[in-house]
């Protein structure tokens, strides 16, 4: 076994595996229907994606998904719900990606939090995640998984809609083996 430290607090290890986290990139949110995130490595089993006041165009929920060679657009199974001072103020089952359901959404929403997804086995991911949703006093709340059909390599952050944009913040990623 070769062990390569490279100063990054990782270590990767002769299989290419890396142990530690790994930041991704920070992309500002400040144009786009989608920001995707391509490439994650294979032998990932820990995914988090960090949301920092995040805005769109429009007051369609956010919705993150999760792919393999593709972004995969039907199989999610779960729920996300919304509070606000201490009482559930909608819901939704998730199908088409993993919704993050707030309380009244607008143009001017401004979105922070995170969403970790992790590997349970096979190709299967579950989600878990909140969102707040800045001067409203509201989170999302957003629990489920998802199996896929090969190896997880990409992460997208649309619109329920698919036709808002994205108009401010930054979206960044963490992985670990």
């Amino acid at each position: 076994m070769s062990v390569i430290i490279d100063g990054s607090a990782s270590v990767t290890i002769n299989s290419g595996a890396v142990l530690g986290i790994t930041s991704g990139t920070a992309v500002a949110s400040t144009s786009g229907t989608s920001i995707d995130f391509t490439g994650i490595p294979s032998w990932v089993k820990r995914v988090t994606v960090m949301l920092q006041g995040v805005s769109t165009s429009g007051s369609s929920l956010l919705r993150m998904r999760l792919g393999s060679g593709s972004v995969a657009t039907s199989g999610y199974l779960g729920a996300s719900v919304s509070a606000t001072a201490g009482q559930t103020t909608g819901g939704s089952n998730i199908s088409s990606g993993f919704d993050v359901t707030v309380f009244s959404p607008s143009a001017s929403s401004l979105y922070s939090g995170s969403m970790v997804f992790t590997l349970t086995n096979g190709n299967s991911w579950t989600a878990n995640g909140s969102i707040g949703q800045q001067g409203a006093a509201t989170i999302g709340l957003t629990a489920g998984y998802i199996s896929l059909g090969g190896t997880l390599d990409r992460i997208s952050l649309t619109t329920v809609n698919g036709t808002d944009t994205f108009d401010a913040g930054t979206i960044n990623i963490m992985y670990e083996g």
